[in-house]
């Protein structure tokens, strides 16, 4: 049995993992802590075989007055964070880290893409996996996860506002593009794997296909009973509008899909299996 620590009591990552982990009654102990006071502190980590650490600062707009949150919480408290472990006898550590590590908002990112964040999230991100990945030997196993964008039932960030969108708007623009994004049950899944297997390294896990956000669109309202008309007619100018928003919506931005594999399949559901459960009422 698998004695498991979340870091990170209220987080949409941490706490969905702890309830997939439900499915397998009798194979894993889980416990969760905050790490919004100093009484992390005093928590006691020996016994436990790996701990999640996804605790962090996402989803809010950055601004000259909270830069230096966004290093205090995603770097230095993950750092020490792992410090502990280590000093505990804790066998493995995983870091969730982003995509947003490459500083890239269109095209194919590979396994020899350069690391360039330009967001404070994306560098404080990065400079937290450097100092982990140092405290590294071989009783202490380091897995670092860069997901591409995350959706599920009752997610936060982008997702949400496209679904928002798509149950108000009776016409969405028409233009194929290619997204890799991770649907909730397969992150956590993924997780599972490699804490079995107390892997280390670093992983890219995304959904087996590509994603259409004008797919995404259409297979929300279909989850709800509703139509949206797909039209060209925005197309001409959405090709002269090359600013960031319209990147994150219409561009192009992927895995290379041979990054993502594992020896052990994690990709549960289809994608519209997966858009149904997410937008599904109870």
């Amino acid at each position: 049995m698998k004695k498991i620590l979340i870091t990170g009591s209220s987080s949409y990552v941490g706490t969905s993992f702890k309830e997939w982990l439900e499915w397998f009654p009798g194979k894993y102990i889980v416990d969760s802590i905050s790490l919004r006071n100093e009484l992390w502190r005093e928590k006691d980590f020996s016994g436990y075989d790996a701990i999640l650490h996804v605790a962090g600062i996402a989803h809010i707009k950055e601004t000259k007055k909270n830069i230096d949150l966004y290093y205090e919480v995603n770097r230095d408290l993950a750092f020490e964070t792992a410090k502990k472990a280590k000093s505990y006898g804790v066998k493995q550590f995983i870091f969730l880290s982003s995509m947003s590590v490459y500083g890239v908002e269109s095209g194919v990112i590979t396994k020899n893409s350069s690391l360039n964040p330009k967001s404070n999230y994306g560098k404080s991100k990065l400079q937290a996996e450097e100092l982990i990945k140092s405290l590294e030997n071989d009783n202490f196993q380091i897995a670092i996860l860069r997901p591409p964008m995350i959706y599920g039932r009752n997610c936060k960030g982008n997702y949400p506002k496209l679904a928002r969108f798509s149950l108000k708007v009776p016409f969405f623009p028409n233009v194929i593009n290619k997204r890799s994004m991770l649907y909730i049950d397969h992150l956590s899944e993924f997780v599972r794997i490699l804490i079995d297997e107390c892997s280390s390294g670093q992983f890219f896990p995304q959904n087996k296909e590509y994603v259409c956000t004008t797919e995404v669109v259409k297979a929300i309202a279909e989850a709800h009973n509703k139509k949206v008309r797909l039209t060209k007619i925005f197309n001409p100018i959405l090709k002269l509008l090359k600013v960031g928003a319209v990147n994150k919506v219409f561009g192009n931005l992927v895995y290379e899909k041979e990054m993502s594999g594992h020896k052990t399949p994690y990709c549960i559901y289809d994608f519209s299996s997966s858009i149904s459960l997410t937008e599904r009422k109870s």
